[in-house]
């Protein structure tokens, strides 16, 4: 079976150029690839084949993102929340599974929804504030987040609404999503080898995206210092807000 046996030239080019623009988000604010890459890619291919696209382009981006200020670091942020990616790799896992099983309507709705909850509450500036790391709420957010994760391959809203009710630095929390999301992206890997979503057929379409992602992140990348950040944020919060919408209306009206 060929690349093109499961989709055109046409889609494969759409699908490229979707992995550059949510590498370039990436670049710009550490988070986000996964949601605009998947509620692009499922508005005109099956869900199972937009979740296969996403995994090694989010994979290699994320590790990149983790070892960017080196390997100590990276260790340090792991010992930090290792109760939020404990939890997170179990519910993870277990979101993984049910994939198949569940209606193409209900998977739009579970994309759908935390993209446009999670966006909708940062442009109108609502964020939860937490004095001090709790672990209830670090297990249920890492519990979220995994499940949710293994579904749709978007962990990012819960996980980046945690660090940011914590007034985690900017600096922290950058390294700290690369290492949430790098160890996320290798259960991810994982869990969809075993769920059968990432196999021989799907996975080229998977290798064909890693290198456009890698050029948007690049570029994300060199305007991240050019470009005000707080600015960008808020228009790419108001794009995946729209994404958000159109999929919550194509899993409730078709």
């Amino acid at each position: 079976m060929t690349l093109f046996s499961l989709l055109s030239p046409h889609d494969l080019m759409l699908a490229a150029a979707l992995a550059f623009v949510a590498g370039w988000v990436k670049g710009m604010v550490g988070f986000a690839m996964p949601m605009v890459l998947v509620s692009g890619l499922s508005m005109f291919l099956p869900p199972d084949l937009a979740i296969a696209g996403l995994i090694l382009p989010t994979l290699v981006t994320n590790v990149f993102q983790a070892l960017r200020e080196g390997v100590p670091a990276a260790v340090s942020a792991i010992k930090q929340f290792r109760t939020f990616l404990m939890v997170g790799f179990v519910f993870l896992l277990l979101g993984a599974q049910v994939v198949s099983a569940v209606p193409a309507s209900t998977f739009l709705l579970m994309i759908g929804l935390p993209v446009t909850v999670f966006a909708l509450f940062q442009v109108l500036g609502m964020q939860l504030t937490l004095s001090k790391p709790s672990a209830r709420v670090e297990v249920g957010i890492g519990a979220i987040a995994g499940f949710v994760g293994g579904m749709s391959g978007i962990w990012g809203p819960p996980t980046v609404a945690y660090l940011t009710a914590l007034n985690t630095p900017k600096a922290v929390q950058m390294r700290v999503q690369g290492v949430i999301y790098g160890l996320g992206s290798v259960a991810l890997l994982l869990a969809h080898i075993a769920s059968g979503i990432l196999r021989v057929e799907t996975a080229p379409f998977s290798v064909a995206l890693v290198l456009p992602a890698l050029f948007g992140m690049w570029a994300g990348l060199q305007l991240q210092s050019r470009i005000d950040q707080a600015l960008f944020r808020k228009v790419t919060l108001l794009v995946l807000l729209v994404a958000g919408v159109n999929l919550l209306r194509r899993a409730l009206i078709g």
